[in-house]
C-alpha cells in the first residue's frame, strides 16, 4: 500500500493528459481529487507503519518505509501540492494546461518515492524522477527558445551534484552488498566518508546552496505554479530531506557537522543579500529559498534534523503562497519587475494574503515560521556563539528582503505624477496569463482560494508558539528541541526590527531604482553565474572540443587507416580473383560443357541406337517369319520333319 504514495499522483497524471484540455474545473477536480487522496494516504501510512518491498533481483530490492519525519514530509507535499495544482488549473495558459498539471502530478508521486525510500536505490530512482520533472515543467512553455534553455541548465547544474549520491549508492553496494539505509551503519571509516561527501555534494546541489545556487534563477522561467511546487514541497527540499533522513549516519563523521553549518551560513547571508538585491520578484523568493534552505543546513549540523524538518513544513506554506501571490501580482501589473508592480488596491485578498506569508518569511511573532527560525537560532548556538549570531543576521536579511517584496508587489501605487518624477514605474497591464481578463480589479476564484487557503495554514502553524502544542510535535515526529536562550530571541528582534527599518528606507527611498553594475553583480550571486560560466563552463566546452578534433585526428585515425587498407586488399584480391580464381573456373565451365556434349552424343547413340536396332531386328524377323507363310503343304511337311529330327537329336545327344 505504501507505493500508493507515489504511484496514485503519477497516475493521476496519466488520467489528466489522457483527458486533454476540455475544462479548466474537470482538470481541477481530477488532480484535486488525487492529491487530497494522496493526502490521506499518508497520513494512513504513518498511523498504520506500512511499508513495502519489490524484489528487484537476488542483490537488489526496493525498499519502502516511513520515520516519523519522514513521515510529515510525505503528508507536506501533496497538502501543499493541492492549491498549488489548483492554482495552476485556474492561472495558467490553456494551451498545454493538460500536459503542466499532468507534470506536476509527476512531480509530486516522484518526490513521493523519493521520501518512502528506505534504501540508495530507491532513492535514487526518486531522485532522478525529480530531476526530470524539473527539467520539463521549466522548458513547459517551449515555443519560447530560452525556456527550455533555462530548463536543461538547471537539470545539468543539479546534474552534476547527483553524481555525489551516485558515489554514495556505489559505495555503500560495495562496503556492504546492500543499498538499504540500515547497512549504512556497518561502513567502514574511509567508505562513510566517501559516503558523506556523495551525500552533502547531491544534498546542496537540489538544495540550491552554493555553488550550486545559480540554478534556482533560471528555473523561474517556468510558469508561476511550477516555481511554488518546485521551491516549496518538491525538487528544492529534495537536499534538506535527504540530510535528515540520513542524519543518523553522517553524525558520525565529525567534519560533516562543520561542512553542514559553514556551507548553510554562507547561503543565508549570500542568498539575502542576493534577494534584498533583487529586482525581479520570483528571483527574490528564489534567492530566499536558498537562504532558507540554509538555515535548514545549519539546524542539521548543529544535529537538529528534526528543527530543519519543521522548519522545512513552515516553509513549504510561506513560500507556495508568496509564489503564486507574485504571480497573480505579475500578471495584474504584465511584469514581474517590482518596480512595475504596487497592485495591492488592485488585488487587496492577493495583498493582504500575501502579508501572512512575507510576515512569515521575516520571522515575525506569532506565526509558527518565527517559531522555527527561533528554534533554529537556538540550535545554532548549542554549536556556537558566532553561529548562531551569524544565523540572527541572516533572518534580519530575510526580514529586510520579505518585506521590500511585499511593499514593492503589493504596497500602494504612487501618484503618476510623483512616480515620474521619481522615476518609479507605475503598474500596468490587465490581463492574467492565459488570456483570461481582470474583472474588477480581482484575480479568478481559484486563484484566490489558493492563496486564501495556503495563508490561512500559515496562520495555524501559529500554534507552534504554545508550549502544549510544541511538547506534543515534538512526540508525534519524535522531534529534539533545543533550548531557547534569552539573548538569542533578543538578537533575532532587533535584528528583525532592523530588517524591517531597512526594506522601508529601501522602498520609501527608491534607492535601488537604477542598481549600479556592482549591485546588479550582488543581485545575481555575486557574479557566481558569470564566475562558473569562465571556470566551468568554458573550459568544459573548450575541452570537449579539443577532445572531438583529438578524437577525429587520432583515435579515428587508426579505424580510417585500417578501413582504408582494408579497401586496398580487397582491390587487390579483386584482382588476383579475376586473374586467377575466373580463369580456372572459366576453363572448368569449359571442360565440363565440353564433357557434357560428347556425353550427351554418345548417350544419344546408345539410348537411341538400342531400341532402334531391336525394333529393326523385329521387323526384319517379322518379314522373314511371313515367308515361311506360302500355303503349300509340302513346305509344312518339310518343315514338320526338320524339327522333328532336330528335336531328336538334341534329346538323344543330350542322354
Amino acid at each position: 500500500m505504501l507505493w500508493l504514495l507515489a504511484l496514485l499522483p503519477m497516475l493521476a497524471g496519466a488520467v489528466v493528459l489522457g483527458v486533454g484540455e476540455r475544462s479548466r474545473g474537470l482538470l481541477a477536480s481530477i488532480a484535486g481529487a488525487s492529491l487530497a487522496l494522496t493526502l490521506a494516504l499518508a497520513l494512513a501510512a504513518a498511523a498504520a507503519g506500512w511499508t513495502g518491498i519489490v524484489e528487484w533481483s537476488a542483490a537488489m530490492r526496493l525498499q519502502a518505509s516511513l520515520t516519523p519525519l519522514s513521515a510529515v514530509v510525505a503528508a507536506v507535499v501533496p497538502a501543499v501540492g493541492l492549491p498549488v495544482l489548483g492554482y495552476a488549473a485556474a492561472h495558467e495558459l490553456r494551451e498545454g494546461l493538460a500536459r503542466l498539471l499532468a507534470l506536476l502530478l509527476f512531480f509530486v508521486g516522484a518526490m513521493e518515492l523519493l521520501v518512502i525510500a528506505d534504501d540508495l536505490l530507491t532513492l535514487l530512482i526518486g531522485w532522478e524522477l525529480v530531476g526530470a520533472c524539473s527539467w520539463a515543467s521549466i522548458g513547459h512553455e517551449w515555443r519560447n527558445a530560452e525556456h527550455p534553455r533555462s530548463g536543461l541548465y538547471a537539470f545539468l547544474m543539479t546534474r552534476s551534484g547527483d553524481l555525489g549520491l551516485f558515489l554514495a549508492a556505489m559505495t555503500a553496494f560495495a562496503a556492504t552488498g546492500s543499498f538499504g539505509y540500515p547497512a549504512l551503519g556497518r561502513l567502514d571509516p574511509v567508505a562513510a566518508n566517501i559516503l558523506a561527501f556523495g551525500v552533502v555534494v547531491a544534498a546542496s546541489s537540489k538544495s540550491g546552496q552554493l555553488p550550486f545556487s545559480p540554478w534556482l534563477f533560471r528555473a523561474m522561467a517556468g510558469p508561476t505554479s511550477v516555481s511554488a511546487l518546485l521551491h516549496a514541497a518538491t525538487m528544492v527540499a529534495a537536499g534538506a530531506y535527504l540530510l535528515v533522513r540520513l542524519q543518523p549516519v553522517l553524525e558520525r563523521i565529525e567534519w560533516v557537522a562543520h561542512a553542514l553549518i559553514a556551507i548553510g551560513l554562507a547561503t543565508a547571508l549570500a542568498g539575502g543579500v542576493a534577494a534584498l538585491l533583487q529586482d525581479h520578484a520570483k528571483k527574490l523568493l528564489a534567492a530566499s529559498t536558498s537562504a532558507q534552505f540554509g538555515l535548514m543546513f545549519v539546524a542539521i549540523g548543529a544535529g537538529y534534523p528534526g528543527i530543519a524538518t519543521l522548519h522545512l513544513v513552515a516553509h513549504a506554506g510561506f513560500k507556495a503562497l508568496l509564489f503564486l501571490a507574485a504571480g497573480s501580482a505579475g500578471a495584474r501589473a504584465g511584469s514581474f519587475e517590482l518596480r512595475s508592480m504596487r497592485v495591492g488596491a488592485a488585488l487587496p485578498i492577493s495583498a493582504a494574503a500575501s502579508a501572512v506569508g512575507a510576515l512569515a518569511l521575516a520571522g515575525v511573532p506569532p506565526l509558527g515560521a518565527a517559531w522555527t527560525k527561533e528554534a533554529i537560532v537556538d540550535a545554532a548556538a548549542q554549536a556556537g556563539f558566532w553561529p548562531a549570531l551569524l544565523v540572527v543576521l541572516a533572518g534580519g536579511l530575510s526580514a529586510a528582503y520579505a518585506a521590500r517584496f511585499q511593499l514593492l508587489a503589493f504596497g500602494a501605487a504612487p501618484d503618476r505624477g510623483a512616480a515620474d518624477a521619481a522615476g518609479v514605474h507605475s503598474p500596468g497591464g490587465s490581463t492574467l496569463a492565459g488570456g483570461s481578463t481582470l474583472a474588477g480589479g480581482s484575480t479568478l476564484a481559484g486563484e484566490r482560494a489558493a492563496i486564501v487557503v495556503l495563508a490561512l495554514a500559515g496562520v495555524a502553524l501559529s500554534a507552534l508558539w504554545l508550549p502544549a502544542v510544541q511538547q506534543s510535535v515534538a512526540a508525534i515526529a519524535d522531534v529534539a528541541l533545543p533550548a531557547s536562550g534569552t539573548w538569542t530571541f533578543a538578537a533575532s528582534m532587533l535584528a528583525l526590527a532592523a530588517g524591517l527599518s531597512l526594506a522601508r528606507s529601501l522602498v520609501m527611498r527608491n534607492m535601488l531604482a537604477a542598481p549600479n553594475a556592482t549591485v546588479e553583480a550582488a543581485a545575481d550571486w555575486f557574479g557566481l553565474p558569470g564566475l562558473l560560466e569562465r571556470a566551468v563552463v568554458r573550459p568544459c566546452g573548450a575541452l570537449a572540443r579539443f577532445l572531438a578534433r583529438f578524437d577525429d585526428a587520432a583515435i579515428d585515425a587508426v579505424p580510417r587507416l585500417l578501413a582504408r587498407r582494408g579497401h586496398e586488399l580487397s582491390i587487390g584480391l579483386a584482382g588476383a580473383d579475376r586473374g586467377t580464381i575466373d580463369r580456372g573456373v572459366r576453363a572448368i565451365a569449359g571442360a565440363t560443357q565440353r564433357l557434357a556434349t560428347a556425353a550427351s552424343r554418345l548417350g544419344e547413340t546408345i539410348v537411341d541406337g538400342l531400341p532402334e536396332g531391336l525394333a529393326r531386328l523385329a521387323g526384319q524377323g517379322g518379314v522373314d517369319a511371313r515367308r515361311l507363310q506360302t500355303g503349300m503343304s509340302h513346305r509344312y511337311f518339310s518343315l514338320v520333319f526338320c524339327a522333328g529330327a532336330l528335336l531328336y537329336a538334341t534329346l538323344h545327344l543330350g542322354s
